[in-house]
């Protein structure tokens, strides 16, 4: 058995494909279902069900996969013990949404690189199911999202933050409501809402909690930048629903108010997460050290 088998082996059962476990990991298709034979034949078992183009693990390979990654920890750990001493001069490729890359990681990069200035960052954008798919087919070291808890046995959770998502509005929009006896999200409705688009992550828990009320809200404005919905809520008698770190510094210049309302309580998470297979490197640790420390 060797190391470059279990890595082929968990590729494969990753992408469910052995032309495509071979295009990402730069060998020929043949040279791939050598590697599979091989290590089949010495744990004695099959590993994959072969059904025309479909590939799946059969029950010894769905056991033996964890084992396999587990022994890849193992020696990622080794390595990143080994080199523990080196400056850090790699490369970080981060998938984050729109949001996380205005508003956090302008100044999260700054004080990496004030850090570790060698360090090649490269950022990708995206939905968190693009993110998702992109770092278990291997394109990210790690993503960074704002969602419900998710997990899965696959990826490693580097951390997780929670983080309040609040109503917000001009200030003289606030005040106005703020004034209200008994404020509830049903007097909010008549005001235009400026959201981001539906099934985005802090839309869905606005909807969800409207349609545990029975009620529809066509908002004025549908945006998936959040940027431009903070432009519009500052220049306009408008209403949001936004995560805390988008709308702090407008809150704190004064530019937004939050509106309070007592009966509306909603949170989602921060996660960092990477997957199993994914060595470890320095440069990733040091990015989850700097967001925890950061956010603390």
């Amino acid at each position: 058995m060797e190391f470059r088998q279990l890595n082929t082996f968990i590729r494969v059962a990753q992408l469910k494909s052995f032309s495509r476990a071979a295009e990402s990991l730069g060998y020929s298709q043949s040279a791939v279902t050598v590697q599979i034979q091989q290590l089949e034949e010495s744990l004695h078992t099959r590993l994959f069900d072969r059904m025309g183009k479909r590939v799946m693990l059969t029950v010894p390979g769905t056991q033996f996969l964890e084992h396999a990654y587990n022994v890849l920890n193992e020696v990622n750990k080794a390595r990143l013990f080994m080199s523990d001493t080196r400056e850090l001069r790699g490369q970080l490729h981060i998938g984050t949404i729109e949001s996380l890359c205005f508003f956090r990681l302008p100044a999260l990069l700054r004080l990496y690189w004030e850090k570790h200035p060698r360090v090649a960052v490269r950022v990708t954008t995206g939905e968190p199911e693009m993110l998702i798919e992109q770092m278990e087919s291997g394109e990210l070291d790690m993503i960074y999202i704002l969602d419900e808890p998710q997990y899965n046995n696959n990826w490693h959770k580097l951390s997780e933050q929670r983080e309040k998502v609040v109503f917000v509005a001009s200030s003289s929009l606030s005040a106005e409501l703020q004034a209200i006896p008994g404020l509830t999200v049903e007097h909010l409705l008549d005001k235009p809402f400026y959201l981001t688009e539906r099934n985005a992550n802090y839309r869905r828990v606005l909807d969800r909690f409207l349609a545990s009320r029975k009620i529809i809200l066509p908002p004025l404005l549908e945006c998936s930048n959040t940027s431009f919905i903070i432009r519009m809520l500052e220049n306009n008698q408008g209403v949001s629903l936004l995560p805390w770190y988008a709308v702090e510094q407008s809150v704190k210049q004064g530019r937004l108010s939050l509106v309070n309302v007592p009966d509306f309580h909603a949170a989602l998470y921060l996660q960092i997460f990477s997957h199993k297979e994914k060595w470890r490197t320095r440069e990733m640790d040091e990015f989850v050290r700097l967001v925890e420390r950061l956010s603390s």
